[in-house]
């Protein structure tokens, strides 16, 4: 008996269809510097036509996670595309650089046309909104490693800025630290999140306890992306540093772009809560110093701004139609100190 690739659970022509069906999509994505189709062995992308004159290149990574179980759960694959995206040009950001072009991977036991697709779309239609093109990617299909419908995502984004202009830089005592809201939860702490779920007897598809929507649906909400505004206070120079409000919370992240001898100074009653965060502390019994550790607690993206300039940068973000306050202050003491209450 002759065997193929297929009789083992690779499908290489439904791989090559999908490659057909999302050119178009991947498309759209395209920004000057881009000088390749997918396809290829590799993404070609030109960077003197980019429009940087001494440039230094950023890289990041980054995942999903578990989050993607919620999505399999749900059958609703529309969002994680965003997430993908957001999760590595977010980052890039916080160093100062814009998002010039992303890849992805995308593994799974047994390719779905439909769904495939729908991720595609979705990390293509992220990358338009930052600006940044989908020059290429890698869709596996591994049977053996990925069982049922599980799949993972990777994501991978290179940007630049101009030589000098790196973040953080010249952080000192005093200066503001202005908060951007988060749209939900993002893509962190996803399997504490399914702990809290089993505890309170529910599944993804009931009606949440604080809402009329389905609790699925609510954690389903993708990342926010913040590329155009943050680019926009950076070419205006407005801003020494920002955090990511990713895995770690507020509590890792914030130090992260702050020197040994600095700390910050955090007033949890500046802002509210979204009621899922609420609901999760609640419901899990979790400690609030373990919810900052976790979670983004409501805010997604943290700027470091001196004094002087914040009415300036609070205006610029209010015409973009992006609601930021200030949080606390850049502290002397190496610490990181939250006061107030949580509300």
């Amino acid at each position: 008996m002759k065997l193929s690739y297929q009789d083992a659970g690779v499908d290489i022509d439904t791989g090559n269809k999908l490659i057909e069906e999302i050119k178009p999509i991947v498309k759209k994505t395209n920004r000057p510097g881009v000088v390749s189709n997918i396809g290829g062995f590799g993404g070609l992308f030109d960077l003197k036509k980019s429009g940087f004159k001494d440039p230094i290149l950023v890289a990041a990574t980054d995942g999903v996670g578990t989050k993607l179980k919620l999505a399999v759960e749900m059958a609703n694959y529309s969002s994680i595309g965003q997430d993908l995206v957001a999760m590595c040009v977010n980052d890039l950001i916080c160093q100062g650089a814009e998002p010039l072009f992303f890849l992805d991977y995308y593994a799974t036991g047994k390719l779905d046309l439909v769904i495939g697709k729908e991720i595609i779309s979705g990390i293509s239609s992220a990358c338009s909104r930052s600006n940044c093109a989908l020059i290429g990617g890698e869709t596996a299909e591994m049977p053996g490693v990925y069982e049922g419908g599980d799949f993972d995502l990777a994501g991978f984004a290179v940007g630049a800025m101009e030589r000098g202009n790196s973040l953080p830089k010249k952080i000192t005592e005093g200066d503001c630290l202005l908060a951007l809201p988060s749209s939900g939860i993002h893509s962190n702490g996803f399997s504490l999140v399914r702990k809290v779920l089993e505890k309170s007897k529910l599944t993804w598809h009931d009606t949440a306890p604080f809402c009329d929507d389905r609790l699925g649906d609510i954690f389903l909400r993708p990342t926010r992306l913040y590329v155009q505004e943050i680019l926009t206070l950076l070419k205006q120079d407005l801003i020494k540093g920002v955090a990511h409000i990713t895995g770690g919370g507020l509590t890792e992240n914030i130090p992260r772009i702050l020197n040994d001898d600095l700390g910050a100074k955090i007033d949890k009653s500046t802002w509210s809560q979204n009621e899922e965060f609420k609901w999760l502390k609640s419901v899990g019994n979790i400690d609030e110093d373990e919810m900052f550790k976790t979670f983004n607690c409501g805010i997604g993206m943290v700027i470091v701004v001196d004094p002087k300039l914040v009415n300036e940068t609070l205006s610029i973000l209010s015409s973009k139609k992006t609601s930021a306050f200030q949080i606390g202050e850049v502290t002397n003491n190496g610490r990181l100190i939250y006061s107030g209450k949580l509300v």
